[in-house]
């Protein structure tokens, strides 16, 4: 509190005490470190000069026929005029603050002659050349009860008619405003950090992301890039998509453009493969994935990706190269193995029945073996696109002589073997005996999926009547093992009088290995 000595009429200050429990307006009990706290929430640095305080403390001056007029905020050693009207000062001690003690009451106070005041009587403003004599304010405290200051009135020569009802009345509503601008500058700056705050974090998380980040404004203009751009590129941030020129491979550039282009037109989601020139002059594979904000072309903005594919694509070439040249030399096996069995068959007539039997199984195993070497196509690895080239030979006198159908399923590598071997048994035996056998004869392979297990239905048609083999021959034996021990199924054979129908069934875990 601010007081003086009777003996020596010098001001003392000392730390503002709690205000009393129960007073009105009964601001917040806190000492000065809280209620400084509190007043850094406010940033009133940045209010310094308000227009709109401004021309609140010009209408209090009218409103009370003083010549001056100030909002006052106390600091801890100071108070300063944020607004003011007819003063030449922007600041004073706090030891010689009006407004301190104005606050601390936490009512308005008036003061009608400050040199009759002991409170104020020896205040260099009052006995300096201020020649301060009338001073009224009304407390400035905040939505928690911190006291902040007042908005005051001064005049340089005594009223001992203080304010009149009216003017007191005026006085504390223009008050209430300067808190309302107070509290709304407040709470903008608090919007205002939070939302650099946000934007900080996602800063950082964008930066953050082992790829490139990017976006563009409706206009197509590009707008954002995280720091990855140039930690790759060491190159300007691109502005428009022709700036990416000098990035992109030449024979890439254009391709890209134009799809992504024809993306932005379409609104359509983008992705494409490109080589991005970086830092070191070197080229590296790019994915880049790109999404639009809305399906209208006209509003909306994208947001893309770039993943650095470099490793992953030349190893896919590398594995393709090694593919090609596996493929080659299973090539070569299986035409050395066909051309032994001729070989050692050659003038035995039984040897060259069975001779071509194994030829033909070897011919089956390879065309699976290619199928199971297609990396990079989108048939490698499809069941009924296996199945297609099994039976592709046995239907060259008429292409619908064999119909596949059904669901698309995964098949692997592993699966590719027995599945050659069950289906050219039951494709060899259909030429031979079945409805391949005749030309009105059809076949018809459907793929089911039932929960884990497919079943792959072969029903034959319009051919001779059929009956089970009166024992089972090696053929059979070798596919009925193939199927349960490489794919834990089963296959079920169905001697019907107008064809057989068979069911291969199968795990898909099992299939897709």
């Amino acid at each position: 509190m601010y007081g003086q000595s009777d003996e020596s009429h010098i001001v003392t200050y000392t730390e503002p005490a709690l205000w009393p429990t129960g007073a009105d307006p009964a601001p917040m009990l806190c000492g000065e470190e809280q209620r400084l706290t509190t007043l850094a929430s406010y940033s009133i640095d940045r209010l310094n000069g308000d227009p709109e305080l401004v021309q609140l403390a010009q209408f209090a001056a009218k409103l009370c026929g003083a010549p001056s007029a100030a909002v006052s905020i106390v600091e801890a050693k100071s108070q300063i005029f944020i607004a003011r009207e007819g003063l030449t000062e922007s600041q004073t001690p706090r030891s010689t603050s009006f407004c301190a003690h104005t606050m601390l009451r936490g009512e308005m106070l008036v003061v009608p002659d400050a040199r009759n005041d002991p409170r104020f009587e020896a205040f260099s403003l009052v006995t300096g050349d201020a020649n301060l004599r009338f001073y009224a304010g009304a407390p400035l405290i905040s939505a928690e009860g911190a006291p902040l200051g007042a908005l005051c009135v001064i005049d340089y020569k005594p009223r001992p008619e203080g304010l009149t009802d009216l003017q007191r009345e005026g006085l504390a509503v223009l008050a209430e405003a300067v808190k309302r601008r107070l509290l709304s500058h407040r709470e903008g700056t608090e919007a205002f950090q939070q939302l650099e705050l946000s934007r900080a974090r996602l800063q950082f998380l964008i930066d953050s992301v082992p790829d490139i980040a990017w976006s563009t404004k409706t206009d197509g203009t590009f707008d954002l890039f995280n720091a990855r751009w140039e930690e790759w590129t060491a190159q300007p941030r691109p502005h428009t998509i022709e700036d990416w020129r000098s990035v992109a491979h030449p024979d890439d550039f254009e391709r890209a453009v134009t799809q992504f282009n024809n993306a932005v037109r379409q609104s359509d989601d983008y992705e494409y493969e490109w080589r991005m020139k970086m830092a070191d002059g070197s080229y590296r594979w790019m994915l880049t994935r790109a999404v639009p904000s809305s399906r209208d072309p006209n509003t909306a903005r994208w947001f893309g990706t770039i993943t650095d594919i470099d490793d992953r694509h030349r190893a896919a070439a590398e594995r393709e190269l090694l593919a090609g040249e596996l493929a080659h030399r299973i090539k070569n096996t299986f035409s050395v193995i066909i051309g032994l069995i001729t070989l050692h068959a050659r003038g035995d007539e039984k040897l060259e029945r069975f001779a071509g039997t194994m030829n033909d199984t070897i011919h089956a195993l390879a065309r699976a073996q290619d199928f199971a070497l297609q990396t990079g196509t989108p048939e490698a690895d499809d069941l009924k696109a296996l199945l297609e080239l099994l039976t592709r030979p046995y239907a060259t006198r008429d292409t619908s002589a064999i119909s596949i159908a059904g669901e698309n399923v995964t098949v692997g590598a592993r699966a590719t073997t027995p599945l050659a071997l069950a289906f050219h048994e039951l494709a060899t035996n259909s030429a031979k005996y079945g409805a391949l056998s005749v030309p009105e004869g059809r076949v018809s392979i459907t793929v089911l999926r039932e929960d884990n297990m497919v079943r792959i239905k072969w029903h034959e048609q319009d051919g001779p009547p059929t009956a089970p083999p009166e024992e089972e021959g090696f053929g059979s034996r070798l596919v009925s093992m193939s199927i349960s021990h490489q794919l834990a199924g089963t296959i079920e054979y169905d001697w019907q009088t107008d064809g057989l129908q068979v069911i291969v069934s199968a795990p898909a875990t099992q299939l897709e290995n």
